[in-house]
């Protein structure tokens, strides 16, 4: 009987060991994140990640989409141990790198060798104000480009728009295709899709005080809406018509978009609310502005300074935001930060996405501007810059009248 309890109590040792040693080689990898069930793009980075990385699992850790940057930032200011976190806002990232919360991640992007050059400008966003940190990388990257009705250009045996346009072609090209009932382009009523264009170049913002830079493209849109190449403001927000319906009838030639359209047309084609071949190019650029470049806002991912699992977390954060990682998000129709030829043909492979070279080129922008800076007054100048935007598109101000009082009325908020 004793040898019997011995021989028992070494294989309860040894199956105890065997079970330690199994718990010792899994990695868990918690990851928060919002709106878990209804965003395609995390199953499939859960299952390319796992299934190249043995060993180690994700698991989402899901929040209300409105409720997120309160509770992500409550838990990272209670100590919470979450391995990785989901940058919604960069105002938050900001916050959380003063506070210690997430992680620098300079010496494990140089250690690395990440190539930033991959994303476009928009690793930028992820930098410490007033150092050179970066305290996270970004995943996703929606930007601005141009939507074209290649049916309606067939019908006017007009050629299509290229990705190297400047405006003033862009506004000549608009008229040529408007008759018929044919509008030329169109706009929707908010100021990114009006003015916006000022900051492609990559150093005029929307919260520097200076407005000038927007009056070209004020005056553009006024003349293309006194020449009915365009619906009027006033139009549109009387009928509160929204881009993605009036596009869908497809009597407007082309119309200045974010690419998240792109999944909406392309189910709009699917399901007969649509009826028209169509395609993508860059949006215009000023002279001096390089071909190919647009506006946008990044999505990121950062390293709780709290992790268990550092070195893993970090691992993680570089493949999701890696070609690889890219691809994954790709294959779901979502718009990945990384820039490459590989990831816009697994994002042109989509079912239903137009296959011409031009459009698989406008998948490759050149740079992407924040649309709207990090910083302290900038939420009060967001509200005083859209407030004059529409006094100039109903006209009761004269362009310079709005500008003057945007710049009038920002200076109060204007860093020192």
């Amino acid at each position: 009987m004793k040898k019997w309890i011995a021989l028992l109590l070494a294989l309860t040792m040894v199956m105890s060991l065997c079970a330690f040693a199994g718990a010792e080689g899994t990695t868990t990898l918690t990851v928060a994140c919002w709106d878990l069930t209804t965003t395609p793009y995390y199953a499939a980075i859960k299952d390319a990640y796992e299934a190249s990385h043995s060993g180690v699992t994700i698991e989402w850790v899901d929040m209300a989409s409105q409720d997120y940057n309160i509770k992500a930032s409550t838990m990272l200011s209670g100590g919470d141990t979450t391995d990785v976190f989901c940058v919604k806002e960069l105002s938050d990232m900001q916050n959380w790198a003063k506070e210690g919360f997430i992680l620098s991640l300079n010496d494990k992007i140089a250690a690395d060798g990440v190539d930033m050059s991959k994303y476009a400008g928009m690793d930028k966003c992820y930098v410490l104000a007033g150092t050179d940190e970066y305290y996270a990388l970004p995943f996703r990257a929606d930007y601005w480009v141009l939507f074209y009705n290649k049916t309606l250009f067939d019908n006017a045996g007009v050629a299509y728009p290229t990705n190297d346009m400047t405006w003033d072609q862009y506004a000549e090209l608009a008229k040529q295709m408007t008759k018929d009932g044919v509008y030329g382009t169109h706009y929707h009523t908010w100021l990114s899709a009006v003015a916006n264009w000022a900051v492609c170049d990559g150093v005029n913002t929307l919260a520097d005080g200076e407005y000038s830079d927007l009056a070209y493209f004020y005056q553009l849109v006024q003349d293309l809406e006194d020449a009915g190449v365009c619906m009027t403001y006033d139009e549109l927000k009387s009928s509160s018509l929204h881009y993605s319906g009036a596009f869908a009838q497809g009597n407007i030639a082309m119309m200045p978009m974010g690419y998240w359209f792109a999944s909406t047309l392309i189910g709009y084609i699917k399901d007969g609310t649509a009826n028209f071949d169509w395609g993508i190019t860059a949006v215009p650029h000023l002279d001096g502005v390089a071909a190919g470049s647009s506006f946008g806002s990044p999505t990121g991912i950062a390293v709780n300074a709290k992790s268990a699992n550092a070195d893993a977390a970090w691992d993680f954060v570089k493949w999701m935001c890696s070609e690889d990682g890219a691809k994954a998000i790709a294959s779901t129709g979502t718009r990945p930060a990384y820039v490459s030829e590989e990831v816009a043909a697994v994002m042109a492979a989509a079912d239903g996405f137009p296959t011409d070279e031009t459009t698989a080129a406008a998948l490759l922008p050149t740079a992407i501007a924040l649309e709207w800076p990090v910083g302290e007054g900038v939420n009060e100048i967001k509200t005083i810059v859209n407030e004059e935007h529409s006094l100039i598109m109903t006209r009761e101000l004269s362009i310079e009248e709005g500008i003057a009082e945007m710049q009038e009325r920002a200076a109060e908020f204007i860093a020192k």
